[in-house]
């Protein structure tokens, strides 16, 4: 049977908690990590809804990339999440910067394969700025089309910048303050999932472009290669990504 220790050693050898920022809360947030579990489901984000779909699937285990609980508990109601995990008898695996920050398998790497990119690397610079480069150059409306089919957004923004673009660089989430640390490695485009205005205008001077998939899309593109590998490791466990989960938003285009 697997246990729950015996999945995060797995994560060990390719996301080490230890490599997490330090702002971070990661590892095991709700549960025993000696329970053993036939049903894991797999989300971004655990809500309400989500351990309502774990209990109805008879999950033990939920895994997510956003942590359950990242700022100290004062209070906590019935209808908080923590509460509901706790009450029906549901354990919390969060994964986040560590899974961010993975070289060999993580949110970055599968964003930049998702972009096309090739031979996908942590840059020595950024917060957790990846790079690749393209098979060919392309425009920065082809990308952003590239982005919006493989991450299967109903819509996205994007500036243009160069002509042509060749190297790019990704940061999943909310990475747009790495656009400095992409002009560093001499990239022509940055792929995140939020970036502020100012980011944007100085994206524009460096001759940057940008492409905007929301930070929802930027990151679930991670979930289902996840769950591929963990059920690969563990044939006995069955890994589930979860049906009820988005972050909702719609696109008047």
């Amino acid at each position: 049977m697997t246990t729950i220790k015996d999945i995060i050693d797995y994560f060990e050898s390719f996301a080490p908690l230890n490599t997490a920022m330090d702002f971070d809360n990661c590892g095991l947030l709700v549960g025993d990590a000696r329970l053993c579990v036939k049903k894991v489901l797999l989300t971004l984000d655990i809500t309400a809804g989500v351990v309502d779909e774990a209990a109805e699937l008879g999950c033990g285990l939920i895994i997510s990339h956003h942590p359950v609980i990242f700022q100290p508990i004062k209070r906590l109601g019935t209808q908080a999440v923590t509460y509901l995990l706790a009450q029906k008898g549901i354990a919390a695996l969060c994964m986040h910067t560590n899974l961010d920050l993975s070289e060999s398998f993580g949110v970055n790497i599968c964003l930049g394969q998702a972009a096309g990119l090739s031979d996908v690397k942590r840059a020595g610079c950024g917060d957790a700025l990846f790079y690749g480069t393209l098979n060919e150059e392309i425009t920065a409306h082809e990308l952003a089309r590239r982005i919006k089919d493989s991450l299967g957004c109903e819509g996205l923004r994007y500036s243009e910048g160069r002509d042509k673009i060749r190297t790019v660089a990704v940061s999943s989430g909310a990475g747009g303050s790495d656009i400095f640390a992409a002009a560093e490695i001499g990239a022509d485009a940055l792929v995140t999932g939020e970036i502020k205005h100012h980011e944007i205008n100085a994206a524009n001077a460096l001759g940057i472009a940008v492409i905007d998939a929301g930070h929802f899309k930027s990151e679930d593109i991670v979930i289902n290669p996840l769950k591929d590998r963990l059920s690969e490791k563990f044939p006995e466990t069955e890994f589930t990504k979860s049906q009820t989960y988005s972050d909702k938003v719609k696109y008047l285009i």
